[in-house]
């Protein structure tokens, strides 16, 4: 049996404050800053981007009309950024244990998502109940800088 790294053996437990790391059980804040680092690649689809106008009532045709949104100077239609940061709160959300251990969490767009792009969204913990948010297309183009989230420790949650 090969050895995992901490990242991938990492099992809930019922109770939400704890992990399995192999066979131990340990707690869940540790378990994040051990395994340094959660991600999650997403595909942007033409299609996700209108379901998300349409849910969100932002109808602004750069997300909408591709011909609208080059004769503005873009390359073509663009993911809403609060699309982005959804997807970078649902990282977010999985480092800190759970949504309801979010307490605060910012970015900065940095660049423009397009249909077809996979970005990766990162969330890595640099100090015990914080996290540093990033999100990098397929390109390594950077979509999300100086991203901030933080969380509550322990059982504060």
């Amino acid at each position: 049996m090969g050895h995992q790294s901490p990242r991938h053996a990492l099992r809930h437990v019922r109770d939400g404050h704890h992990v399995r790391q192999g066979r131990a059980r340990v707690p869940l804040a540790r378990a994040v800053r051990d395994s340094r680092l959660i991600e999650q690649k997403v595909l942007f689809r033409e299609e996700q981007i209108a379901a998300y106008a349409r849910a969100s009532g932002d109808m602004n045709p750069i997300h909408l009309d591709a011909k609208f949104a080059q004769s503005v100077g873009l390359p073509g239609l663009i993911a809403h950024g609060m699309l982005q940061m959804s997807m970078a709160a649902i990282v977010a959300a999985k480092a800190a244990g759970g949504a309801k251990r979010l307490r605060k969490l910012s970015v900065r767009f940095a660049g423009m998502v397009e249909p077809g792009d996979t970005v990766t969204f990162t969330a890595d913990e640099v100090a015990e109940g914080k996290l540093q948010i990033k999100a990098v297309n397929q390109h390594g183009d950077v979509i999300i800088s100086k991203g901030a989230a933080e969380f509550v420790t322990g059982r504060g949650a």
